[in-house]
């Protein structure tokens, strides 16, 4: 799949920063690179580190001077910034703002666009993010394949479950957080419980990758919690008290709030 030349960032902050260091970082994936000076310490910082990086203050000429265009603003000024621009028909763009569906992208930037959409994470920066991309489209995918894997949805719907998936990642680090205070409380120092807890963690991650896509979190949880073991025992007070409930819950609202 033929690599983009020229890829343009409208929006330079942290996810942009990120895909532009995981695009770049030896040994680099080749294209050169448009930012906007929207964002200025970053794009600035980018300019700097990276010879291919090229800073511009108009938006339209990285419209203009670029085979794909990335959209990464932020939703409450997305309307403002994309509608007086002008985009070639057929030309690729890809959508990272946040909850803002198809059709209205579409009513912004004019129908005659190849569009796709794509929630990068910021894991992205060392080319180990895994990325939702939609609706498929092999050329979106190979630039995330690059930063890591792309996972392509066939519909909105499956796009929007993982986008609300997503949402976990607040929550993994709270349970370290709760944890960690948890041990402190109990006089293990907390840079002991840190130092503990995010490899363990890392470690249980890692062994889910190993395990194939094809992977059964059911049996896996099975695996690690001997019968009659702590393990276990803490599983079953967490799912009895509520916990899986309360998981559900919030999953639910949240993609309540994607559909919106």
């Amino acid at each position: 799949m033929p690599f983009p030349e020229t890829i343009g960032f409208i929006g330079t902050g942290t996810i942009t920063d990120a895909m532009v260091r995981g695009l770049l970082v030896e040994p680099a994936a080749g294209p050169q690179i448009i930012v906007s000076q929207r964002g200025a310490d970053i794009s600035a910082k980018l300019a700097s580190e990276f010879p291919r990086v090229r800073v511009s203050a108009d938006n339209q000429a990285i419209v203009d001077g670029c085979d794909t265009v990335v959209l990464a603003i932020r939703p409450q000024v997305a309307e403002d910034v994309v509608r007086p621009l002008k985009f070639r028909d057929g030309q690729k763009v890809i959508s990272v703002i946040a909850a803002t569906d198809r059709p209205t992208l579409l009513a912004w930037i004019g129908p005659g666009v190849h569009l796709t959409q794509a929630i990068p994470l910021p894991f992205v920066a060392r080319r180990k993010g895994v990325t939702a991309v939609f609706p498929a489209d092999a050329e979106t995918a190979a630039i995330f394949d690059v930063l890591g894997n792309a996972v392509e949805c066939e519909t909105k719907a499956e796009y929007d479950l993982l986008a609300a998936a997503s949402a976990l990642m607040a929550t993994y680090f709270g349970i370290m957080h709760r944890t960690t205070e948890w041990l402190a409380q109990n006089g293990l120092p907390e840079e002991k419980g840190r130092a503990y807890l995010a490899p363990l963690f890392a470690g249980l991650s890692e062994a889910a990758l190993l395990a194939g896509p094809k992977v059964d979190f059911v049996e896996m949880s099975r695996e690690f919690a001997t019968k009659g073991g702590l393990n276990e025992q803490v599983f079953r007070d967490f799912d009895k008290t509520g916990g899986t409930d309360a998981l559900t819950r919030a999953l639910d609202r949240v993609l309540e709030r994607i559909n919106r």
